[in-house]
């Protein structure tokens, strides 16, 4: 099933200049770094950014593919500058999406009995397959609420926040992430998340787990086993809105213990977890 979440929403757009402006000093770089980048004189570069001058379509798409603009924001961009969106935002529902549905489902059904979903750019879950909603299994029922967001049902005292045995490794990792993702859309409902998270309780104890991995796994309690997870993310290279802001979030075994765990799992097993 795949799950919604609302996209944040400006009622009062800034002028096309401050927006261009605000992601040339986020990505912390000059005006004569960018015009030189782009190409654009530094003079209609100025102009452009305090509103003496009024931007091509062009050049706005070229000036928010050299600032790393997320295809969301380039579109509102184009909005502020009057001109029309070029990017479009299709529903994973939807035939033209159709294939990439399927190559989605196919990812997340071929990864039994391990843990995987696809996520949205809020780390609102769009989809997942059983093992994953296995592992959700027994949290609070209002973190279980569409659209269910990993992060808070990781994090809260009510989700798997109590079962982690490396809670505060894992807390910082996921913040980091956040933190990333914020510097890269200074999407609202992000920092928002973010305050709420910060506002969790934070583990009593800092003192780093003794970890005989090289990579940073989650460690979970469930039932009488201790299993140790990384995981993997993957992205799509995409046009699309939607595409755009996906995530593949895939977990793997970081010890043998947990190997041979998932070994023994039968993949069928975790087909009618979905909640």
């Amino acid at each position: 099933m795949i799950y919604r979440a609302d996209v944040d929403t400006n009622l009062t757009p800034a002028p096309v200049g401050d927006l261009l402006r605000g992601w040339r000093e986020r990505r912390n770089l000059s005006q004569l770094q960018v015009s030189l980048a782009v190409p654009v004189s530094t003079r209609h570069l100025s102009c452009v950014e305090t509103g003496r001058a009024r931007p091509s379509a062009e050049l706005i798409l070229r000036l928010t593919h050299h600032l790393q603009v997320p295809l969301r924001e380039r579109n509102e961009v184009l909005l502020a500058g009057g001109y029309a969106p070029v990017y479009p935002e299709e529903s994973l529902d939807g035939v033209r999406l159709a294939p990439v549905s399927a190559a989605l489902r196919q990812i997340l059904d071929t990864h039994e009995p391990l843990p995987a979903l696809v996520l949205d750019r809020r780390w609102d879950v769009l989809d997942a397959n059983g093992a994953a909603w296995a592992m959700l299994g027994g949290i609070a029922p209002h973190l279980l609420d569409p659209p269910i967001n990993v992060l808070r049902a990781t994090l809260h005292p009510d989700g798997l926040a109590p079962r982690l045995l490396n809670l505060s490794q894992w807390r910082s990792h996921l913040l980091h992430q956040l933190d990333r993702r914020i510097e890269l859309t200074a999407a609202g409902a992000l920092i928002a998340l973010r305050d709420e998270i910060r506002d969790y309780p934070v583990p009593a104890s800092d003192e780093p787990l003794r970890l005989d991995s090289v990579v940073l796994p989650m460690v979970i309690r469930l039932e009488e086993r201790t299993l140790s997870l990384f995981s993997v993310t993957a992205v799509l290279t995409a046009g699309d809105v939607t595409l755009d802001e996906l995530t593949i979030e895939t977990f793997y075994p970081a010890d043998d213990a947990t190997a041979r765990h998932f070994a023994d799992v039968p993949a069928s097993q975790h087909r009618s977890a979905n909640p």
